[in-house]
């Protein structure tokens, strides 16, 4: 080594893993997840038809044709209300039964399953369960093909599960079948729950496990 390379600064490492976003890119992402947050508590609240693109700039904070920038249409925002929402609770439902251990106990994955599955639905910012099962029909073919197949991804993990708890005599009903049931009764609570009410997600997770199981 001479002196000139001694003096040299070796250059720095290069950064691994994903680059950082910039301050502006963040913002860009801010302004994009408040348009989809509102217009999914928009859409629950008074529906898509009722719904226009000037209520959703105005609940966002932005000027009436400033949504446009992040989605072509309205219909578009309710796709991407539907699609991001499947996509989120798909992967924290993964993290949740990763928490659990190699493994662990049928009950225990099902308890696990019922209790994010109603964190989900009558969560503080989860509307797009309700929009789901009210504004399916405002979708594209296309895009209720899309939805399904994520919808499919999500409940399919719930089938091991279900059939384990059959082989063992717990599930009496046909796991295909319970599956539908168990599905339609955890949904229909967003139209019931009382988060000020006697009830803590806790105690509709063990009162669910009765229901479903005989026992908690």
């Amino acid at each position: 080594m001479n002196d000139a390379d001694a003096r040299t600064p070796a250059p720095p490492a290069p950064r691994r893993g994903r680059p950082r976003k910039s301050a502006e890119q963040r913002s860009e992402s801010q302004r994009h997840a408040d348009v989809l947050r509102e217009a999914a508590r928009l859409f629950r609240t008074q529906g898509f038809d009722a719904t226009s693109t000037r209520d959703i700039a105005a609940a966002a904070g932005m000027q009436s044709g400033s949504p446009f920038y992040y989605f072509e249409s309205k219909s578009a925002m309710l796709f991407a209300v539907m699609r991001d929402g499947m996509a989120q609770v798909t992967e924290s439902q993964g993290q949740i039964l990763r928490a659990l251990g190699p493994r662990p106990a049928a009950r225990d994955r099902l308890r696990a399953l019922i209790r994010h599955h109603f964190s989900v639905v009558v969560g503080p910012d989860s509307h797009f369960i309700p929009v789901m099962l009210y504004e399916w029909r405002a979708l594209t073919p296309e895009q209720r093909k899309e939805i399904s197949l994520q919808k499919d991804a999500y409940e399919a993990v719930w089938m091991p599960v279900l059939n384990s708890l059959h082989r063992a005599g717990e599930l009496k009903a046909r796991p295909t079948v319970a599956r539908l049931f168990i599905f339609g009764a955890l949904n229909w609570a967003a139209q019931w729950f009382n988060p000020q009410g006697p009830l803590s997600l806790d105690d509709l997770t063990e009162q669910a496990m009765r229901l479903f199981t005989g026992q908690a």
